[in-house]
Formats: structure tokens, sequence, C-alpha cells
């Protein structure tokens, strides 16, 4: 991974890590949106998030990642599957669900070394196709992903603040190693 980085395979000690790591880094895109802080720090809405991870970890059908720094502290996450959405066939698309890295750690490579191996699964799984929702406000995600070549393909969903979650698709290549 780039700058010393590393990615794992997450597992269950990682629970509380997960949800504190995806709690700072939605903390930063939705309140650059104008979500109020209020909101974002609400205690129940932290333990959702929590049970929710425990979830994804007990899902043989996801996976996700750890991003850590050289000290073995987690900077980011990745979590990956089946899509979830009708329209799509789940033999040939794979989503990202989420790409999360820790403001501080922006810029050093942790978030193109998680989509890198996002595409290394894909390709793995046989799917030719990735598709991922990013809210409109997140300018930030958008310019990243465009930079991968992420496209939108008009598909929209209403997300906070009556802002939109946009629908993106990559084409993966089958032989990506």
């Amino acid at each position: 991974m780039d700058q010393g980085f590393r990615l794992r395979d997450a597992a269950v000690k990682d629970l509380d890590i997960l949800t504190d790591v995806h709690a700072r880094t939605r903390t930063a895109y939705y309140a650059a949106g104008g979500v109020p802080e209020r909101e974002l720090a609400d205690p129940a809405a932290r333990s959702k998030r929590h049970d929710a991870w425990a979830r994804v970890l007990a899902t043989s059908t996801r996976t996700t990642l750890c991003a850590e720094d050289p000290g073995g502290t987690v900077v980011g996450l990745l979590t990956a599957g089946p899509p979830h959405h009708d329209d799509l066939d789940a033999a040939r698309k794979y989503e990202l669900y989420q790409i999360g890295v820790l403001p501080n750690t922006w810029g050093h490579g942790v978030g193109g070394a998680l989509h890198r191996e996002f595409i290394a699964r894909a390709a793995a799984t046989g799917c030719d196709e990735g598709v991922l929702e990013c809210w409109v406000p997140n300018t930030r995600a958008q310019r990243f992903y465009a930079r991968h070549g992420w496209r939108p393909d008009g598909a929209r969903r209403l997300g906070p603040m009556n802002n939109d979650y946009i629908r993106l698709r990559l084409a993966i290549d089958p032989n990506y190693q």
C-alpha cells in the first residue's frame, strides 16, 4: 500500500474501530454538505451504526477491509459486495458500499489503495462492472471517483437534506490484478 499503509480483512475484533472510523468519515462529508452536527453526533445513531457493522461482519457475501497506518492504527475502511439494486445483475455487478478514510490521512494514498483493492476483488468475482452511490454534496468523493473512471448512470435516490445520492458505474477489467 502507498505511504507504508497496509490493507487487511476486517474481523469481529474491529467492530468498535469500524464504527468509529465510519462515524468520523461520515461526519466529515455530511457536515460539509450542511447536515447539522447535532444530528451527526446522536448517540442512538452511533448505536445503530455499531449494530449495522456487526451485521456486515457476520455476512459472508461482503468484503470488509481495514487500512492501517505503519503504527497499526486503522485510518480507513472499505466494504463491498453484491449490489443492493433490483435493476442490477448481482452475478455481473459488484457494489462499493463505502470507502471511508479519516480526514487527517486524506491525500496519503489510503483511498486509492482501497479503490485498487475493490477493483481487484470485483475482477476476481467475475464481475464486469462496479457500482456505487455518492451523495451529491460530497463533491470531494465525486472528484475522487471521477479520477478513477466512475461515471453517473442517471439513477438517483433521495438522501439527507433533500440532496440525492447519484449512482456511478465503472467498467471492471476481468484481467485486473
